[in-house]
């Protein structure tokens, strides 16, 4: 499986591509919200051949969820997402509204994703990890034979996702990192929300958060 990030709108978010041999592919937290990053998106998967198969938000902070409307009717896709998301995707345009961040609202989630079920497009499996703390629901999506996590908000490099939003608990993030992403190999590709990417091994050994 290949990874291919974009950093999009003004929160410098990460929406990712992921996709494989068979020409299918995963677009992650569309965060484009203008015409140039949308069509810098498309060209990507177009310049590449691939088929968009399905589109998921590991969370819906509004700044992970700008992109929804275009992605789901571009390529007529079923918003997916963890059921305990949904309030947070319908505060989203009072958030919006409050940033002053142009947001053409986002489809309801229409197909909900559960903790522990292997999550499969073209040759690929993802293994979703429940990795609440940051948000209410925040999933986090782990190829094992990639060595790739895909991370959300959850695990930065050298830093952890903010607790102090609605829905979040620092206790509970810390947790479930410790106890759900740092058990993964150490040379696990951590691809986070915003920033660089990092590994499983170097946060166990320099996250200030983690040591």
């Amino acid at each position: 499986m290949k990874v291919a990030q974009f950093t999009f709108n003004a929160f410098q978010e990460n929406t990712y591509v992921l996709y494989d041999n068979s020409g299918e592919c995963v677009i992650v937290d569309p965060g484009c919200n203008n015409d140039e990053e949308r069509q810098t998106l498309v060209k990507f998967i177009e310049d590449n051949g691939l088929k968009p198969a399905k589109l998921i938000n590991t969370h819906c902070h509004i700044d992970h969820v700008l992109g929804n409307k275009f992605i789901a009717e571009k390529y007529g896709l079923t918003l997916e997402a963890h059921e305990g998301e949904v309030q947070v995707l319908n505060t989203c345009e009072t958030v919006s509204k409050m940033y002053g961040i142009a947001y053409d609202g986002s489809p309801a989630i229409g197909s909900f994703i559960k903790e522990g079920i292997d999550y499969t497009f073209g040759d690929s499996t993802l293994r979703t990890i429940f990795t609440p703390g940051h948000s209410p629901a925040s999933l986090s999506f782990y190829c094992e034979a990639s060595k790739v996590l895909i991370a959300g908000d959850a695990l930065f490099q050298g830093s952890i996702g903010r607790t102090d939003l609605p829905g979040g608990d620092y206790d509970t993030l810390i947790k479930n990192i410790k106890e759900k992403l740092l058990v993964l190999p150490e040379d696990v590709v951590v691809y986070s929300g915003h920033g660089p990417s990092t590994t499983i091994g170097n946060e166990k050994l320099t996250n200030p958060f983690l040591t």
